[in-house]
């Protein structure tokens, strides 16, 4: 597990302290008894890991997998493998690992092993959760397991509105500037929202490393068909907002919103016409004012259900994580 700061203390490490035992617990004989300690009464569940899916699954017969997936996943083990703390707010990214072995809201249980990403951003506030925000790799997820998204009977594909929360990147660079004295948390935090700006690349160390891009399985997908990932000239007007930052030690989190009106095609579906926009997470590390790592992960579900393509990535015969 690696900790953005291992020497944190304080309130910080409480925090770290409350979100470690909540995610540590569930599927454990101590879970109910852990939440009615870490759980505020008010705890809002903002965003559910497999929003999609759920929503599709809503006003139907198709089968729920239980409370933390566990009727589904019932071997399921979370590995955390980063930890970031930022005033009341706790990151977290963990893998989702597991076998399916129980019906998945309409998918029918496979026997696969499973292994994806999900980030969690939570808001802690006098020891206890406030709010929880989740979100799963989905088309990663469905691949793994050999599924398409299951047809409901009214034939509809449920897709999630586009995001409208957040500050305009530039906004946030302003308002983090204004302050009378920048920690060098606050000086990452303006670098990290530059890195969105039409300046992205100053801002990068000469080995920058991108660990993981954003739309990783399209961009698979798109090179396995000897085609060009290029989001930007299927969306030209796509604008960031950016809806939580945290910094600790040298990284920096970032939950933003990307999106615009779908006017060009990608990796060969035609254009909509439509507003399209989701959700996704940035990790970045910094080393003397430069950016040397970027980890990425976009919500390539939503976008793909908003372009009426759920399982386009079925077909792609290059694996991705």
């Amino acid at each position: 597990m690696n900790h953005a700061d291992r020497n944190r203390t304080g309130e910080l490490a409480r925090n770290v302290a409350v979100a470690l035992r909540f995610k540590q617990s569930q599927g454990t004989p101590e879970m109910p008894q852990v939440e009615k300690e870490v759980m505020a009464p008010g705890y809002d569940r903002a965003r559910g890991g497999n929003l999609h899916l759920a929503a599709n699954a809503r006003d139907t017969d198709m089968t729920h997998p239980g409370l933390y997936l566990r009727q589904a996943l019932p071997d399921r083990v979370d590995v955390i493998e980063r930890v970031i703390a930022d005033g009341d707010r706790v990151g977290l990214l963990f893998r989702v690992t597991a076998t399916h072995t129980g019906g998945f809201f309409g998918v029918p249980p496979s026997g696969k092993k499973i292994d994806v990403y999900e980030v969690a951003f939570l808001r802690i506030v006098n020891g206890q959760l406030v709010e929880g925000w989740f979100m799963m790799d989905e088309a990663e997820l469905l691949r793994q397991m050999g599924a398409k998204l299951p047809a409901r009977k009214d034939g509809r594909i449920i897709a999630q509105p586009v995001p409208d929360q957040g500050e305009d990147v530039d906004a946030v660079i302003k308002r983090l500037e204004a302050r009378a004295t920048l920690t060098p948390q606050d000086r990452n935090k303006i670098l990290a929202a530059a890195t969105w700006s039409t300046s992205a690349r100053e801002g990068r160390a000469a080995g920058h490393r991108h660990l993981r891009f954003g739309f990783q399985h399209l961009r698979d997908y798109c090179k396995a068909k000897g085609d060009t990932f290029d989001l930007d000239a299927a969306i030209p007007d796509r604008h960031d907002r950016i809806e939580v930052m945290m910094a600790e030690g040298d990284e920096v989190w970032m939950r933003f919103s990307t999106g615009g009106t779908n006017t060009g095609s990608l990796c060969g579906l035609p254009p909509t016409g439509k507003r399209v926009g989701v959700h996704a997470a940035a990790i970045m590390r910094f080393a003397d004012g430069k950016v040397t790592e970027s980890w990425t992960f976009a919500d390539e579900f939503g976008l793909l259900l908003q372009l009426g393509a759920p399982n386009l990535l079925l077909d792609s015969p290059a694996p991705a994580k």
